[in-house]
Parts: C-alpha cells; sequence; structure tokens
C-alpha cells in the first residue's frame, strides 16, 4: 500500500494529548496553522519555539492559527536569545476588547491614514516593557480574537463556551510543556467574558493559575464567582487579583448612559470587593482620581477611576500603562518607571511599521482532491512527461498537505558583493513539495520546468545553493539521509514511495513533527547560474541532501537532462519575495543585480536568468512565461542617493497599451517623467537619477490600462 505516514501519525496522535495536534495539522478539534511555523525542542543553547517564526519586530518569536470555532490566537513569545529555558514561562491570556484584531491591540507607531486603532492599547510594546523590567521569567503573551471582534457575541452563540475556552488554554499550554510555566488570565472590555468562561469551566481556579487580572472587563462579575476567587487566593500565597475600572456608571456618550446603573464594570469591581472584605482585611485610599482598594500585602489591588466630567475612559486604562499595571500589582515591579494613568511608559518600545511580504497564492485544498496514496497509484506506469503533467494539474489546484502551506520565515545577516551587510528575512516550505492530505500524502520529485512554472503561479520561487546552506542551519529537525544503490527502480514512483515512507519513519522516531523545518531529505533544485551553462543546456541543477556532519552529499551539479530525476530530487519553494532591510525585493530582482546578487547566491557574477524557463519561452499551453497582474514594486534602494531602480509588471492579460511612470514631488509637481509609450506584456526596470533634485519625499506613479499605482520614495543628499 502507499498509505504514506498514516498508520504511525495515527497511532502518535492517540498517545499524544489531543489539543497539541494544533501545531500538527487541522484535525478533529478544529485548529488550523495560519503563520509560518518551525517546531523543535529547545536547548539549552536557545532555539526556536515549537511552531514558531521569527518576527521582524525585536526578534520576537511568533506563532498564529485559527482554533475553531472562530478563534484566531497569536503567541508572542520573547527573542531565542532572550528566552531562557532554565527560567520559569508566565503565559498571559490576554482577550481583546470588542471591535479590535490583534494587529491593533498589539499596536504600531500610527501614521497619517492609519486606523486609530493601533494607538489606544500597544499591549505589543507593554509586554516588551514587562520583559525589560521584570527579567526572572519568560513572558509570553497570547492575543485571544473572536471572528465576531466580541467575545461577548461569542460566547452567545456558543453553548459550550467553556469547555472550548479551557481547550484553548490547555492547547496553549501544551506548547510550552516541557518548561515550568504558569498561566495570567487578563482581557480588556468584553474580553473578560474569556476569563469568566474559564472560571465557568472549571469546579476550582487550579493552582497554575498565578494571577487573574481585570482591566475594565468584569462585566459578567457576581458573586456566584466571588467563592471559586475565595478559595484561590487563599490556596497559596503566589496568586494575585488585579482590578482597573472607571465610574463608567456616570459616563455620557450624546448625551446618555452608556451603562445601566449595574451593568458597568463600576459597579461589578465594587460588588467583588465587597464579597471579598468578609473575608479579608482591605485598605482603602481615595481623593478626587482614584479609590484603591488593598489586601492580602497588595496581592488584591482594586483600582478605580473616578470620572467627574462623565468622559468614556475605557481604553484610555489600557493606554496608560493598564496592562502592566495589571502585571506587576503586588510586586515589587509595581510602579517601577512607570505610574499607572500617567504617561506612556512604552513609547520607545512600540513596533514601527515594515512592510508585509505577501503570502503564496496556493489554492485551499478541493474537498474532492485524490489523496496522496491514490494519486500515486494513478502515475504508477506513467512516463516523465505524463506524471509531470498530473503532479502540475494536482497541485496547481491546490492538492498539497496543510503542513506545506505554513511557510518558515528565517532572519540571516548576508553580504552583498560590495561587502555591506544586510538583514534579511526570508520565507520557505518546511518540508519538501508533496501531494495529498496531511495524514495522506507523498513527497514527488518534479522536473525543474514543472517546478518553476509551479512556483511562479504561487508566487513562490526556487532555492540557491547560499539558501540550501542556510536553511539547513536553520533547520529544527535533521535526518539521516535515506539512500538507495542506483538501480533503474530510482527512477520510478515505487521508489519515490518508499523513499518517502522512509523519511517519515525517521521523522516519527526521531520526534519530529508535520510542518518542522527539516532537512537532510532530499537534494534540492536550486536556481544557478548553471541553467545557462552552454555546454548543458536544458539541464537541471542540484544541490544539498547533508549529512548529520554537516556536509552535502551532492554538490552543485548540472549534469542530468531536465527530463531526468530520481527519488532524491526534491523541490522546496521559497516566497520569491524577500524582506532586505526594510525592502522588498523579488529573487530575480536581487540575483540580477550585479551588487546584490551576492545575498542569496554564492556563485561567482549575477544570475542572467535565475530561471528555468525563458523570459519569452512559450509553453505547451500556448500562453507565455508572463506577468499574470499588474504590479509597481518598491524601488531599491531607498532611501537613495542619487540613483536608484524602480521595476514594474505588466500581465499577459493587458494588450500593449500606453505606459506612463512619472515621478511628482510631496506637492504633486512633476519632476521626472521616466516612461511615456505603448509598452508590451512584461517585467521592466529602469533607473531612476535624482541628482538634480533636492533631497526630500517623492512619488512615482504607474499608470497602464485601468490601473494606477504609486510607491513613496526618499532621497538623501
Amino acid at each position: 500500500m502507499y498509505l504514506l505516514n498514516k498508520g504511525a501519525f495515527m497511532k502518535l496522535c492517540k498517545i499524544t494529548c489531543l489539543y497539541i495536534l494544533f501545531v500538527l495539522s487541522d484535525f478533529s478539534f478544529g485548529i488550523q496553522q495560519e503563520s509560518a511555523i518551525n517546531t523543535e525542542v529547545l536547548s539549552s543553547q536557545g532555539k526556536r519555539l515549537p511552531g514558531f517564526s521569527n518576527s521582524i519586530y525585536f526578534d520576537e518569536q511568533v506563532l498564529t492559527f485559527k482554533f475553531n470555532p472562530d478563534v484566531r490566537i497569536q503567541i508572542n513569545a520573547p527573542s531565542v536569545s532572550s528566552f531562557d529555558v532554565n527560567k520559569s514561562t508566565e503565559i498571559i491570556f490576554f482577550a481583546l476588547p470588542n471591535g479590535n484584531t490583534i494587529e491593533q491591540t498589539s499596536g504600531k507607531i500610527l501614521k497619517p491614514g492609519d486606523d486609530w486603532h493601533f494607538d489606544i492599547q500597544h499591549i505589543g510594546a507593554q509586554t516588551r516593557f514587562i520583559r525589560q523590567h521584570d527579567t526572572s521569567y519568560n513572558v509570553v503573551t497570547v492575543y485571544l480574537e473572536t471572528s465576531q471582534l466580541s467575545w461577548p457575541s461569542w460566547r452567545s452563540k456558543y453553548y459550550n463556551n467553556a469547555i472550548l475556552v479551557k481547550g484553548i488554554v490547555d492547547s496553549v499550554k501544551n506548547i510550552f510543556k516541557n518548561y515550568n510555566q504558569f498561566i495570567v488570565l487578563s482581557g480588556h472590555s468584553g474580553g473578560g467574558g474569556f476569563t469568566f468562561s474559564y472560571l465557568n469551566s472549571v469546579s476550582e481556579i487550579p493552582n497554575e493559575i498565578k494571577r487573574i487580572s481585570f482591566l475594565d472587563s468584569d462585566y459578567n462579575y457576581d458573586d456566584s464567582y466571588g467563592a471559586k476567587i475565595l478559595n484561590w487566593l487563599n490556596s497559596s500565597s503566589d496568586h494575585f487579583l488585579s482590578v482597573i475600572a472607571y465610574n463608567d456608571s456616570v459616563a455620557l456618550y450624546n448625551g446618555k448612559p452608556v451603562v445601566s446603573p449595574t451593568g458597568g464594570t463600576w459597579y461589578r469591581s465594587k460588588m467583588m470587593q465587597k464579597f471579598l472584605s468578609k473575608y479579608f482585611t482591605f485598605t482603602s485610599e481615595e481623593d478626587s482620581n482614584f479609590i484603591n482598594y488593598t489586601a492580602l500585602n497588595g496581592r488584591i489591588k482594586i483600582i478605580l477611576k473616578q470620572n467627574p466630567t462623565r468622559a468614556i475612559l475605557h481604553t484610555v486604562q489600557v493606554e496608560l500603562n493598564g496592562f502592566i499595571q495589571g502585571i506587576f500589582s503586588g510586586t515589587s515591579f509595581e510602579g517601577q518607571d512607570y505610574v499607572y494613568y500617567g504617561s506612556r511608559a512604552y513609547s520607545s518600545l512600540i513596533q514601527s511599521e515594515l512592510p508585509a511580504i505577501k503570502s503564496l497564492t496556493i489554492p485551499p485544498r478541493p474537498s474532492d482532491a485524490i489523496s496522496g496514496s491514490a494519486f500515486m497509484k494513478k502515475v504508477w506506469n506513467m512516463n516523465f512527461d505524463q506524471r509531470e503533467a498530473e503532479i502540475y494539474n494536482e497541485v496547481s489546484k491546490g492538492n498539497i498537505p496543510d503542513f506545506l502551506r505554513n511557510l518558515i520565515q528565517i532572519k540571516s545577516i548576508f553580504q552583498d558583493a560590495s561587502g555591506k551587510t544586510h538583514t534579511v528575512y526570508y520565507q520557505t516550505t518546511p518540508d519538501y513539495l508533496a501531494i495529498g492530505s496531511n495524514d495522506d500524502y507523498c513527497r514527488i520529485p518534479t522536473g525543474p520546468i514543472t517546478a518553476q512554472k509551479l512556483a511562479n503561479l504561487f508566487g513562490a520561487n526556487l532555492t540557491t545553493s547560499k539558501l540550501v546552506d542556510d536553511i539547513h542551519k536553520n533547520s529544527t529537525l535533521r535526518l539521516v539521509p535515506v539512500t538507495y544503490p542506483w538501480s533503474d527502480t530510482s527512477t520510478m514512483v515505487i521508489r519515490f514511495v518508499q523513499h518517502s515512507q522512509a523519511i517519515d519513519s525517521e521523522r516519527t522516531a526521531a520526534g519530529g513533527i508535520l510542518g518542522e523545518l527539516t532537512d537532510g531529505i532530499q537534494k534540492d533544485v536550486v536556481l544557478s547560474n548553471l541553467i545557462i551553462d552552454p555546454t548543458r543546456l536544458n539541464h537541471v541543477v542540484i544541490y544539498g541532501w547533508y549529512k548529520l556532519d554537516g556536509t552535502p552529499i551532492q554538490p552543485l551539479y548540472n549534469g542530468h537532462i531536465n527530463s531526468y530525476l530520481d527519488y532524491s530530487h526534491g523541490i522546496r519553494f521559497i516566497n520569491n519575495e524577500v524582506l532586505v532591510d526594510s525592502t522588498i525585493m523579488t529573487v530575480p530582482q536581487i540575483l540580477k543585480d550585479p551588487v546584490f546578487y551576492k545575498i542569496l547566491s554564492n556563485e561567482n557574477g549575477p544570475m542572467t536568468q535565475p530561471s528555468y524557463i525563458k523570459p519569452t519561452e512559450i509553453d505547451k499551453s500556448g500562453s507565455q512565461n508572463l506577468p499574470q497582474l499588474f504590479q509597481l514594486f518598491q524601488n531599491y534602494p531607498n532611501p537613495f542617493n542619487p540613483t536608484t531602480t524602480i521595476k514594474y509588471s505588466i500581465p499577459a492579460a493587458q494588450k500593449d497599451s500606453n505606459v506612463s511612470l512619472t515621478v511628482y514631488d510631496i506637492l504633486g509637481n512633476k519632476v521626472a517623467e521616466l516612461v511615456n509609450e505603448e509598452k508590451p506584456a512584461g517585467n521592466y526596470e529602469i533607473k531612476f537619477d535624482a541628482s538634480k533634485l533636492s533631497s526630500g519625499v517623492y512619488f512615482y506613479t504607474l499608470n497602464a490600462g485601468n490601473y494606477s499605482g504609486s510607491k513613496k520614495i526618499i532621497l538623501l543628499k
């Protein structure tokens, strides 16, 4: 049979806690990963966390995924260098306020035209402040968003919301199961509903919950929760309760109350304090700004903001260091370098906004797609051309396992040909091309032309030998290459199946999981100057397949014709867009540049054809290898002095039409006309010389057919 890895994998699933499956695939509990992932067992030297990728902001480790029904989760952990496995890990569950996304809640430096929601909470920057000041723990913040952008609405939709919330908490805990961990339940506004759903899921609040922080979010409190909170506080001196609220009972919006007299957090917080005061002795302080209640040497702290102006102070409580206060209340860090309701203490830690790399455009896997085992049966006796056509047909419509869709983002420091150092972020598939589903798939060797067509279709590309080396360096699961003596069987489907099964058996034995950045299993088909070697035209270039000692079995080699492949050949896609410093560039753009090519290549000289398909080559369907969309790319370099390169694409569907590329100053005055002529479909680039212009901000605009696009450039002299 050709069913790949299903038996071993399902056996593993049965002996593993159900919730941890979310880092594997979309199984019955309904979790689907969304972001780039990379999984491994952390060592004392510090490596990337299970399922995480490196963020471009502060080198933090991030994992984003969907937890069905209707919950999106983003986990933000300290950088690899900061995460200390010898320290306890504080997992802060932060349920989002109504109407806010994860990105808005995390926050960023606000720019003209940005949505104001990005500048009202800054949980990301406040988390960084907490990490800087309390270094005794690994501080992890878990952002919790519902598709309704409202936890109360989500809770109303799901009668079993308590069970689901408990499942979310347990699932995230399992990611950090190898570390000494404790939990904080927090949230703002309607996000408090998450905490109450959790309280409903347990008969007693477990000891691992070390802190509950209501950040103007205890709308659901009534005294039926009092006993649980009381018993939890009494069970350990390490349990803390923080409550922050304001007098919303008098707040007005357009002259009308925003809550009923008993429906807001002012009333509910006072109700909680009144209940707890039956069992604990509180001290209180009151002035025109606050009423503060404290008990148990600060382990209980309730801060109530007075509201003489009857304003809506709902969000400002978070913005003005409220998240920090909720985590530090009752500790030695409370009030250290910040004042609750004072000026922002975290301003220097707010992230800027860097360009976003586009996601690959791989279609969803069709519900009726053929399985991996069935596909291998189908192509069992086909010749090369027939099999390639079937591979293209299946992969192009999205019939690949989900774990291959989750690209790993890698941060590396590379030099260009001039010796200048660049910070580079690129994304790679965690494994090699396969057909099927997560629980029935097979890796499939593919010829370079088919691989290049698929890459072009998805907005991807093939690797280079330099990137193969770098991916090996960053891989978290390195397997012993599975080799067979060469024979005629080496190029047959029976060997492809056998090899893929052997890889999965080795992966399972090594404790690896699907979606982990894996190496040592196949040779890469790579981009290279050897593609246009005049002595070996129409040949494939292969490289890699690392041994455990770090040496590749296969040096860079172009001795096989394009129609040759064997079981050892693999296709690993990378995103065609790469972030170089703060500028997005494409792989061909970099490889063709006489200076920047060294960023991605260790060969001599730039690549004149970084593709297995010639720019003017016509494929068998009669369509040219031409762009499918209008695109205006960001210039590079930017800022620049005095020249820069601007690239743009005219799609194949566009008939010859007039194209204009014009540069304007910040007042809208035309300062240069770079293009104004009829252009056929294709990819273009042009040098812009601004030696006669003064320093400043300019804009360049492309108009072609019905398309119009603009980009900002900065000239610095």
